[in-house]
């Protein structure tokens, strides 16, 4: 029992300890973040972005940054797609094929930058960035995928590719704080 307190304690910690350095400055800016917390998943994302969870476009959360200026016409955002995969043969590896594929065709001027896996511990995750246009707007995007219990997790942070320096460090941030529970 008493290694279990410990632990738990240790935990607690090390929790209080991440939230303390996202805390820290991040381009010069102090930023406060708060944390959203679902039965299968948690992340963070700085106080001052706005969270929707409305399901729009099929997310589970969208996060928008706010705008920068009068002239900004787009909000840099992080959105997480949840796909039930029962019925499907479907790993990881697979899921990051069709979903490079989806990329080369469905999104206009596409170029594929890095496509790996990543592992982390006992997580395993694919990260595709790439780049490619919508509109007017010419952006980036980095993604993860996770597949866990028949179900692909899809975190996506996308910015105007323009103004990808400036907010890079918020949006790597909010993408490594995504943590998938048991």
């Amino acid at each position: 029992m008493p290694k279990i307190f410990i632990t738990l304690l240790s935990l607690a910690f090390f929790a209080f300890g991440q939230l303390q350095d996202l805390n820290a400055k991040i381009n010069g800016t102090n930023l406060k973040w708060e944390t959203l917390n679902e039965p299968n998943y948690s992340i963070q994302y700085p106080s001052e972005w706005e969270l929707n969870q409305s399901g729009q476009m099929g997310t589970a959360f969208m996060l928008f940054s706010p705008l920068e200026s009068g002239q900004d016409q787009f909000r840099e955002n992080v959105n997480l797609l949840l796909q039930d995969l029962s019925g499907y043969n479907i790993d990881l590896d697979k899921y990051a094929e069709i979903s490079q594929e989806q990329v080369k065709s469905m999104i206009t001027n596409s170029k594929i930058i890095e496509s790996k896996r990543i592992k982390t511990g006992s997580e395993e995750y694919h990260k595709l960035v790439y780049t490619g246009d919508q509109g007017v707007f010419h952006l980036r995007f980095e993604q993860y995928y996770w597949i866990k219990n028949k179900q692909a997790f899809v975190l996506t942070f996308t910015c105007e590719q323009a103004s990808f320096n400036s907010h890079k460090e918020v949006g790597k941030t909010i993408l490594k704080s995504f943590t998938l529970k048991e």
